[in-house]
């Protein structure tokens, strides 16, 4: 058949036989040492292709080459497949707007069945499997750090959204998403892993991550009630908040955490896997703005491009403002508490207060926007500036944990 390469064994024979004007056996020939050189020629071309194939080669080792051959070729793909993986939770966020955009009417049918719903309750069943007791427990020696912590994230970040009310943009849902963003809990994961990348207290941030996530679902409602609904005109039914968030909340997370306790199978395979239960999660997370958007699409494209950088420039200056009150508050209790020697003073946890008590988690937001019900406009319109407050963060917070890496490399070799 033309285009086909065949390999011939050579096996040696008493007698040298002629079979074809090109093909010859040779007697006491060594098969080990015999080439043949072999080619085909297509009926519809004069160019022959000649390929040496040693007789003795086996199919194995042809195989092996090319296998070899092939992953050389796919060499070039692994800086981006390396990106995508330390990158998964901004890229999975920015798909799901994307396909939003790009293809609505999927997303309006995982709309009408709740789909977002179902994936807010997922995200906290893995929150509960990950969470381990023993990590909340190390962190008690820096206990004060750690009420510090809870009393920002809860208590004195919430006025901000204040300052963000005075926004003028149109849509005005761009602002009020922003401030609601403001009486947010701290980050689920986000924190706790650029602490552990800034050598921070971890257990610490961990510490501060859960509780203030446990409070928030009793505390977040009342913040709304008191700093957004009030600017903006709106009653809140804050009990009706409240049970909605115990239920989507507080339930799946405990329940993961009851899985993990009580089934010791479970709690190895979780921290196995940690990293493809985070994936997980960011892949839930992404389908809450892929939902919202693709229901908002059309009052998406009628806002101006402009306006849609004003409200990705504000929620980066919110953070960056926040970030600045937590510098201050911790560098002033450090002075007052004795100095160097105070608990506020000690690198690691000075690194995991300033980075989880700046940080705002999208996850509970989308849960509140969920269950407010379209009483302050339109939830795409609200969820949209705050995905892109939750990058933002994530973006400023790592070079400011690569700023603080590189100052730490010369003393180090000092």
């Amino acid at each position: 058949m033309a285009g086909t390469m065949q390999t011939l064994l050579l096996t040696p024979s008493p007698t040298i036989t002629k079979s074809s004007p090109f093909s010859y056996r040779y007697r006491s020939f060594p098969a080990k040492q015999a080439i043949f050189i072999g080619g085909s020629v297509a009926s519809h071309s004069r160019r022959s292709i000649w390929r040496p194939i040693r007789a003795g080669e086996s199919s194995d080792e042809i195989e092996g080459s090319e296998r070899k051959g092939f992953a050389e070729g796919l060499h070039w793909t692994k800086p981006f497949l390396n990106f995508g993986a330390k990158n998964f939770l901004p890229l999975a966020l920015l798909s799901g707007v994307a396909l939003g955009l790009a293809n609505p009417s999927i997303g309006c049918l995982a709309d009408k069945y709740s789909l977002s719903k179902f994936s807010t309750f997922g995200i906290f069943i893995i929150s509960g499997l990950t969470l381990r007791s023993g990590d909340i427990g190390a962190a008690a020696e820096a206990w004060p750090v750690g009420i510090l912590g809870l009393v920002s994230i809860l208590l004195f970040t919430p006025y901000f959204s204040k300052i963000i009310l005075y926004l003028q943009l149109q849509p005005q849902e761009f602002v009020t998403g922003l401030a609601l963003f403001c009486c947010m809990p701290t980050t689920l994961s986000s924190g706790v892993a650029l602490t552990q990348l800034a050598g921070g207290n971890s257990a610490l941030a961990l510490a501060m991550t859960v509780i203030s996530n446990l409070l928030g679902i009793l505390i977040v409602p009342f913040s709304i009630s008191k700093f957004v609904a009030d600017g903006v005109g709106v009653s809140v039914p804050t009990k009706q908040l409240l049970k909605s968030m115990v239920v989507t909340l507080l339930i799946p997370l405990v329940l993961g955490k009851v899985l993990r306790e009580s089934l010791r199978d479970v709690a190895d395979f979780v921290d196995q896997n940690r990293k493809l239960f985070s994936n997980m999660s960011a892949i839930l997370l992404s389908l809450v703005p892929w939902v919202q958007v693709s229901r908002s699409r059309s009052l998406l494209l009628m806002v101006k491009p402009e306006v849609f950088l004003v409200a990705i420039g504000a929620g980066a200056l919110l953070h960056l403002i926040i970030l600045a009150f937590n510098l201050l508050a911790i560098k002033s209790l450090s002075a007052l508490s004795g100095g160097d020697q105070s608990v506020f003073s000690k690198k690691e946890n000075f690194d995991a207060y300033v980075l989880v008590a700046s940080q705002k988690t999208l996850p509970v937001m989308v849960a509140v926007v969920e269950q407010l019900g379209g009483a302050f406009g339109e939830s795409g319109l609200l969820v949209l500036p705050c995905v892109a407050a939750h990058l933002n963060q994530i973006i400023l917070d790592s070079i400011l944990v690569n700023f603080w890496r590189r100052k730490e490399i010369p003393s180090q070799q000092i």
